[in-house]
């Protein structure tokens, strides 16, 4: 009985190892492939993943399975800094997206975005001038506009307006409501009320490389995506937190009966 935390320990670190050799393959994979920057940010970080990952797990097996007691307690550390720091970014995750909602239209399918409805932590990230020009590189390789323009090409302005329209494809592909465009194609706008005290107006340009990339309801959009992921990200963390201290725990009664083992040796 007292070996079952032990090679409990070792399965489940073993399974992890297993599992860090996919994701440092794909990593080095997008290095050797990567040609954008969308794709070259995330490398490093499924990296370090799998680095990390491959790190850990053969701490714990090692440490549990040869009975290295220095090198559990090593591994149970990390395990519980590990822990503290998701818990941290989970409560983190939850107040950050509290604010920020779409603003429902009349007879409209799709909801408009403002900037100014979101945290001042979140609005902070894509005002800075650099970050969003990243971001806004990504969006244009990632093809957003030139696919929602294919998609509803076909559509008249009754038609449009039924359409379910993502944050992104609201506020980065179209103009404001506010700004009384005249619609020619899901990219193609007339300009129409030049009072408009909406500055997305004058930032608009059927140029598909620009169109409302620069609008802040292209940042109010990203925001609402990022909110919606992070709210997922946020209750998959709290299952993963309950399955770390259920490991930590198991863990802990490995390296007690380390321990144990190495007293009764001497």
């Amino acid at each position: 009985m007292s070996r079952f935390s032990n090679n409990l320990i070792g399965i489940l670190n073993f399974l992890t190892l297993l599992l860090s050799i996919p994701i440092l393959v794909m990593g080095v994979w997008l290095h050797k492939q990567s040609t954008t920057e969308c794709e070259r940010f995330l490398e490093k970080p499924i990296i370090a993943l799998g680095v990390f990952l491959l790190v850990v797990s053969l701490m714990g097996l090692i440490g549990a399975c040869c009975r290295v007691s220095w090198l559990l307690w090593f591994y149970l550390l990390v395990m519980f800094l590990l822990i503290v720091l998701l818990f941290a970014f989970t409560i983190f995750a939850f107040v950050v997206t509290n604010k920020g909602a779409g603003e429902a239209l009349s007879n409209r399918g799709y909801k408009e975005y403002r900037l100014g409805d979101y945290s001042n932590w979140l609005q902070n990230k894509v005002t800075n001038g650099n970050t969003w020009e990243r971001i806004r590189g990504c969006l244009e390789s990632g093809k957003l506009c030139s696919e929602y323009h294919f998609k509803f090409l076909n559509d008249n302005i009754e038609k449009f307006h039924t359409e379910q329209l993502s944050a992104l494809q609201s506020g980065c592909c179209k103009p404001s409501e506010d700004c009384g465009f005249t619609y020619v194609s899901p990219t193609n706008w007339t300009p129409g009320n030049v009072n408009s005290t909406n500055l997305d107006c004058k930032a608009w340009n059927n140029d598909p490389k620009i169109l409302c990339f620069d609008c802040q309801s292209c940042k109010a959009g990203l925001l609402q995506n990022l909110k919606t992921d992070w709210k997922k990200v946020a209750v998959v963390n709290i299952i993963f937190l309950i399955f770390l201290v259920i490991v930590y725990s198991i863990g802990c009664c490995a390296f007690r009966n380390n321990r144990q083992d190495n007293w009764k040796r001497y």
